[in-house]
Protein backbone atom coordinates (compact mmCIF):
# COMPACT_ATOMS: atom_id res chain seq x y z
CA UNK A 1 0.00 0.00 0.00
CA UNK A 2 1.01 3.63 -0.97
CA UNK A 3 1.28 6.04 1.86
CA UNK A 4 1.73 9.76 2.55
CA UNK A 5 3.26 10.76 5.75
CA UNK A 6 3.45 13.07 8.52
CA UNK A 7 6.37 13.40 10.55
CA UNK A 8 7.84 15.32 13.54
CA UNK A 9 4.28 17.28 13.93
CA UNK A 10 5.27 19.28 16.81
CA UNK A 11 2.00 20.72 18.87
CA UNK A 12 1.80 22.13 22.40
CA UNK A 13 -1.18 20.07 24.77
CA UNK A 14 -2.81 19.16 27.85
CA UNK A 15 -2.22 15.85 27.85
CA UNK A 16 -2.03 13.48 31.13
CA UNK A 17 -3.67 12.57 34.20
CA UNK A 18 -1.27 13.92 36.64
CA UNK A 19 -2.18 17.33 38.72
CA UNK A 20 0.52 19.65 37.02
CA UNK A 21 -0.01 17.77 33.55
CA UNK A 22 -3.45 18.94 33.38
CA UNK A 23 -2.98 22.37 33.80
CA UNK A 24 0.91 23.11 31.60
CA UNK A 25 0.63 22.69 28.07
CA UNK A 26 3.14 19.80 27.17
CA UNK A 27 4.87 19.10 23.36
CA UNK A 28 3.76 16.04 22.55
CA UNK A 29 5.07 14.54 18.61
CA UNK A 30 2.77 12.85 16.03
CA UNK A 31 4.09 10.34 13.45
CA UNK A 32 1.14 9.64 10.73
CA UNK A 33 1.31 7.11 7.49
CA UNK A 34 -1.77 7.58 6.06
CA UNK A 35 -2.92 5.05 3.17
CA UNK A 36 -4.15 6.51 0.11
CA UNK A 37 -7.58 4.88 -1.16
CA UNK A 38 -7.41 6.46 -4.47
CA UNK A 39 -4.47 5.26 -6.53
CA UNK A 40 -5.86 8.04 -9.27
CA UNK A 41 -3.72 10.33 -7.55
CA UNK A 42 -0.36 8.77 -8.78
CA UNK A 43 -1.50 9.49 -12.51
CA UNK A 44 -4.21 12.80 -12.35
CA UNK A 45 -2.18 15.66 -10.22
CA UNK A 46 -5.08 16.89 -8.76
CA UNK A 47 -5.56 17.93 -5.43
CA UNK A 48 -8.82 16.99 -5.39
CA UNK A 49 -7.30 13.05 -5.84
CA UNK A 50 -5.26 13.27 -2.57
CA UNK A 51 -5.67 13.51 0.94
CA UNK A 52 -4.43 17.15 1.96
CA UNK A 53 -2.22 16.99 4.78
CA UNK A 54 -2.27 20.89 5.61
CA UNK A 55 -6.08 20.13 6.39
CA UNK A 56 -5.15 16.67 8.06
CA UNK A 57 -2.62 18.80 10.26
CA UNK A 58 -4.96 21.30 10.95
CA UNK A 59 -8.00 18.98 12.04
CA UNK A 60 -5.01 17.27 14.67
CA UNK A 61 -4.80 20.74 15.81
CA UNK A 62 -8.21 21.00 16.65
CA UNK A 63 -8.52 17.56 17.98
CA UNK A 64 -5.77 18.21 20.03
CA UNK A 65 -6.39 21.31 21.58
CA UNK A 66 -8.63 19.89 24.49
CA UNK A 67 -7.45 18.24 27.53
CA UNK A 68 -6.95 14.45 27.31
CA UNK A 69 -5.93 11.91 30.03
CA UNK A 70 -4.04 8.87 28.08
CA UNK A 71 -1.59 9.23 24.62
CA UNK A 72 -3.73 6.36 23.89
CA UNK A 73 -7.19 8.59 23.42
CA UNK A 74 -5.63 11.39 21.95
CA UNK A 75 -4.20 8.82 19.19
CA UNK A 76 -7.50 6.65 18.71
CA UNK A 77 -9.35 10.20 18.08
CA UNK A 78 -6.57 10.89 15.40
CA UNK A 79 -6.95 7.81 13.46
CA UNK A 80 -10.57 8.07 14.06
CA UNK A 81 -10.80 11.46 12.14
CA UNK A 82 -8.06 10.39 9.10
CA UNK A 83 -9.94 7.48 8.72
CA UNK A 84 -13.72 9.11 8.74
CA UNK A 85 -12.97 12.61 7.14
CA UNK A 86 -10.23 11.66 4.80
CA UNK A 87 -11.28 8.56 3.51
CA UNK A 88 -7.51 6.93 4.16
CA UNK A 89 -7.63 3.39 3.48
CA UNK A 90 -5.30 2.93 6.35
CA UNK A 91 -3.50 5.05 9.11
CA UNK A 92 -0.63 4.75 11.79
CA UNK A 93 -0.52 6.99 14.20
CA UNK A 94 2.30 7.34 16.32
CA UNK A 95 2.55 10.33 19.55
CA UNK A 96 4.60 10.85 21.45
CA UNK A 97 5.42 12.82 24.94
CA UNK A 98 8.61 14.47 25.03
CA UNK A 99 11.57 14.54 27.97
CA UNK A 100 8.78 13.51 30.16
CA UNK A 101 10.83 10.75 32.50
CA UNK A 102 14.31 11.50 33.28
CA UNK A 103 17.19 10.00 30.90
CA UNK A 104 14.22 9.07 28.53
CA UNK A 105 13.34 11.08 24.88
CA UNK A 106 10.20 9.61 24.48
CA UNK A 107 7.38 7.89 25.67
CA UNK A 108 4.26 7.19 23.64
CA UNK A 109 1.75 4.79 21.43
CA UNK A 110 1.33 3.33 18.05
CA UNK A 111 -2.01 2.37 16.60
CA UNK A 112 -2.51 1.07 13.38
CA UNK A 113 -6.09 1.19 12.18
CA UNK A 114 -8.00 0.22 9.09
CA UNK A 115 -11.00 1.22 7.22
CA UNK A 116 -13.86 -1.61 7.84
Amino acid sequence: MDHIFIRDFRLPTLIGFHRRERAVPQTVRFDIEIGIANAAVFTSDKVADCIDYDKVTTRIREVASGHVNLVETLAERVARLVLEEFGAASVKVSIAKLGILKDVGLVGVTIERRRT
